[in-house]
C-alpha cells in the first residue's frame, strides 16, 4: 500500500470513530431524559424545585388563608397559636369571652401577631351602644342615634381609634342594612331611607379607612326586612328582586364605592334572587349581584357559621364547602370546635375538585392581599 493509500485508511478510522463517539453520546442522552420521565423526581431534586410552581403555596396554607377561628378565654390556647404560626388559620374573631380589661386584650392581640409574625386578621363586633365586645371602646352610641353622614363618621373615627390601640385591624361593621319597624335588627341600623342609609354608609366606611382600620359591610344582601335573627332562625326574605336591588343593595353599592374591603354575607334566604341557597352559599347572590354587578373586589366573609339558620341546612362542614365554593373568601367560625372540622373538609374537596380547588386559590389570593395591607398599616 503506498503513504497516500494508507493515509486515507487513516482518516476514515478517525471519522468512523468520531461517528460512533456521537452516537454513543446521543444514546446515553436520550438514556438519561427516558431515565428522568420514568424516575420519581424527590424533594431535594434540581428537577422538583425548577418544575414546581414558586408561586403557589401549599394546600394547607390556602386553606389557612380562608379561616378565621375563635376560641374561649382571654389567653390565646396552644392550639391557635401554632394553626396561625403554621400558617393554617388567618386569624380570629374576639368575642365577649375573650374580653377581661383593656390591657388584657392588647396582651391577647399581640400575642396572636405574635404567632402570626404580624400578620393576624383580627376582627371583632363593634357596631355601637349595646352591640360592641370591646366595651372600653368607642362608639357608645348606637346606629340609629347617628343623624346623618358626619355623625356617622366621627362615630366611625373614635371607634377605629379605640380598637386599633387595642390591636383589633377589622371592624364587623357597620350595619349597611336599611331597617325596617319592628325588624330584627332594629337598634342597629342607620336612620332613614335606602339612600340615607347609603350616605352614612359611605362616610363610616371612609372614616374608618382613614384611621387604618378594615370595616366590614354587613348583611348582604340586606337584612333590614328580617323579623328573626339567623342566629337563632332560618329567615327568608320575601322581597321582589327589583326591591333587594333598588332597596336593600343600595347602601352596600354605597359602601363599595367608598372602598369596603369586605362585605358579609347573610345567612337569610333570598327566593326573588335563588329559591334554593341561602346568601351565603349561592352563587347568583355573591359572584352574579355583588361581584358583576355591583363590582366588589374584595373579601366576602360569612356571618357566623354556626348560625341557626345554617345548621338547620346542613352540617357545618358541608355548608362550609358551599360557602367558599359559591365565592365566600373568609369563613367566620364563632364555635371553638368547628375549625378543624372545617379545615378538613375544604382541603377534601379541594382534593377532590379542581373547580374548587380554584376557588380556594382564588380566595386565598384575595385573604393575603388584605393581610399585607393592614400589616403595611401596623
Amino acid at each position: 500500500m503506498d503513504r497516500r493509500s494508507a493515509r486515507r485508511g487513516r482518516v476514515a478510522r478517525r471519522r468512523r470513530a468520531a461517528v460512533l463517539a456521537m452516537l454513543a453520546a446521543a444514546s446515553l442522552i436520550v438514556a438519561m431524559v427516558l431515565g428522568s420521565r420514568d424516575e420519581p423526581a424527590t424533594e431535594s431534586d434540581p428537577r422538583m424545585a425548577r418544575d414546581a410552581p414558586r408561586s403557589r403555596p401549599p394546600l394547607d396554607r390556602q386553606i389557612g388563608q380562608l379561616l378565621m377561628l375563635s376560641f374561649e378565654g382571654t389567653e390565646v390556647p396552644a392550639y391557635v397559636r401554632d394553626s396561625l404560626r403554621a400558617g393554617r388559620a388567618s386569624g380570629a374573631a374576639l368575642f365577649a369571652r375573650n374580653v377581661a380589661s383593656e390591657d388584657q386584650v392588647r396582651a391577647l392581640t399581640r400575642d396572636l401577631q405574635d404567632a402570626a409574625r404580624g400578620r393576624a386578621l383580627i376582627a371583632t363586633d363593634q357596631e355601637g351602644g349595646e352591640a360592641r365586645t370591646l366595651p372600653f371602646a368607642a362608639p357608645t352610641v348606637a346606629q340609629p342615634a347617628l343623624g346623618g353622614p358626619d355623625a356617622a363618621a366621627a362615630s366611625a373615627r373614635r371607634s377605629a381609634r379605640d380598637v386599633r390601640a387595642a390591636g383589633v385591624n377589622i371592624v364587623l361593621a357597620p350595619v349597611a342594612d336599611v331597617g325596617a319597624p319592628g325588624g330584627a335588627l332594629s337598634g342597629r341600623t342607620y336612620p332613614g331611607d335606602a339612600d340615607a342609609v347609603g350616605a352614612s354608609i359611605r362616610a363610616a366606611v371612609r372614616a374608618y379607612a382613614s384611621a387604618r382600620v378594615a370595616s366590614t359591610l354587613k348583611h348582604f344582601p340586606g337584612l333590614g326586612a328580617a323579623g328573626a335573627n339567623t342566629d337563632d332562625v332560618p329567615v327568608t326574605i320575601p322581597a321582589s328582586r327589583e326591591e333587594l336591588e333598588q332597596r336593600e343593595t343600595a347602601p352596600f353599592a354605597a359602601g363599595i364605592e367608598a372602598g369596603a374591603p369586605l362585605v358579609m354575607a347573610s345567612h337569610a334566604l333570598y327566593p326573588a334572587l335563588d329559591p334554593k341557597r341561602i346568601a351565603s352559599q349561592s352563587p347568583a347572590i355573591l359572584d352574579g349581584l355583588l361581584r358583576d354587578r355591583l363590582g366588589f373586589r374584595g373579601v366576602v366573609v360569612t356571618d357566623s357559621m354556626e348560625a341557626q339558620a345554617v345548621l338547620d341546612r346542613s352540617s357545618l362542614e358541608r355548608a362550609a364547602v358551599r360557602s367558599v365554593g359559591a365565592g365566600v373568601d373568609l369563613v367566620l367560625m364563632t364555635g371553638p370546635g368547628s375549625y378543624l372540622r372545617v379545615r378538613r373538609a375544604l382541603t377534601r374537596e379541594a382534593r377532590r375538585s379542581p373547580a374548587f380547588r380554584r376557588r380556594v386559590e382564588e380566595s386565598a389570593a384575595r385573604v393575603e392581599a388584605l393581610r399585607e395591607r393592614l400589616r403595611a398599616r401596623r
